[in-house]
């Protein structure tokens, strides 16, 4: 998680939010989930994922968001910027009505914890373990730098961002003749733009990377079940406290699952698309798939 960054100082339009801080080209790449697109290289399925508390589905949230941010990267036009600049508002706007930075750190810490108990244990991976815990301690050490309140400091001093963040719950609401200095910014070379987004962005690298770490460990905290849904419906009832399901279907059945979950047990249904243009119907069948129940 500790990366060695190459960095320019530059101004950003507004002058406020990123202006303390080192321009950076890091990329979140390397930390996302190999499954985040939904589907699981080498196993030929596609991945459903189904949170079971409100945390989980907010980091979900966010790590769809830092996905765009990333994917849009590669596209050096106005609308890939402004593709950027959408997903960083929208992750500046979910971060805005909670405080993420105490649950994360909590969570890092009792990993770290947990997993340094291992240490010298049969069968354990020493090497591969001791690369874990300096991740974690990075990603802790990273975000303890970080304010608590980063989304409203970045959407209070920044008025370039915030004039814009006041336009995209409206439909075409970020046109050129509503806003002509973000149509101004946008016509500016690409390389500027791109600098100032990774600018602002990367006041919120620190927790980015730790939520992205944090949904690693958890996804890697159970190992894969093959299971099978008799005539298309399976009922679990986990053992222990479980944060994240996840299904791996596979690819070539044509079927998806939707998940119900209750305090103490959940149901999959799952459901064939056919036609797009057609409601979906249960497939009263056999369906093998893998079941993970993740949680710390």
């Amino acid at each position: 998680m500790a990366r060695t960054r190459n960095a320019v100082r530059r101004k950003d339009p507004a002058n406020s939010f990123g202006k303390a801080r080192s321009t950076t080209s890091d990329s979140l790449e390397t930390h996302f989930c190999p499954y985040r697109n939904g589907v699981s290289p080498g196993l030929e399925a596609i991945v459903f994922e189904q949170p079971l508390n409100e945390r989980i589905r907010t980091f979900l949230r966010l790590e769809f968001l830092f996905g765009q941010y990333e994917h849009h990267r590669a596209d050096p036009s106005a609308y890939g910027a402004r593709a950027r600049l959408t997903a960083l508002l929208d992750v500046l706007t979910v971060l805005g009505r909670t405080d993420l930075k105490k649950d994360v750190l909590k969570d890092l810490h009792e990993q770290h914890a947990a997993l340094a108990r291992l240490s010298n244990r049969p069968g354990v991976d020493d090497t591969r373990l001791q690369l874990v815990l300096n991740e974690i301690a990075a990603a802790v050490a990273g975000l303890q730098q970080m304010p608590s309140q980063i989304a409203s400091i970045a959407l209070r001093e920044n008025e370039f961002l915030v004039s814009i963040h006041n336009r995209t719950s409206i439909p075409g609401g970020t046109c050129a003749f509503d806003l002509p200095a973000y149509h101004h910014w946008l016509s500016q070379p690409s390389e500027q733009v791109s600098t100032d987004l990774d600018s602002w962005f990367a006041d919120l690298m620190p927790l980015a990377q730790a939520i992205l770490l944090d949904l690693r460990l958890l996804r890697g905290s159970v190992p894969l079940v093959d299971a099978v849904a008799p005539g298309g419906t399976y009922v679990h009832a986990p053992q222990t406290a479980c944060s994240l399901i996840r299904v791996f279907v596979p690819a070539t059945d044509g079927v998806y699952p939707e998940i119900s979950a209750g305090a103490h047990r959940f149901t999959l249904r799952f459901m064939q698309l056919r036609d797009v243009s057609q409601r979906s119907g249960q497939a009263h069948r056999d369906i093998p798939f893998r079941l993970q129940c993740c949680a710390f």
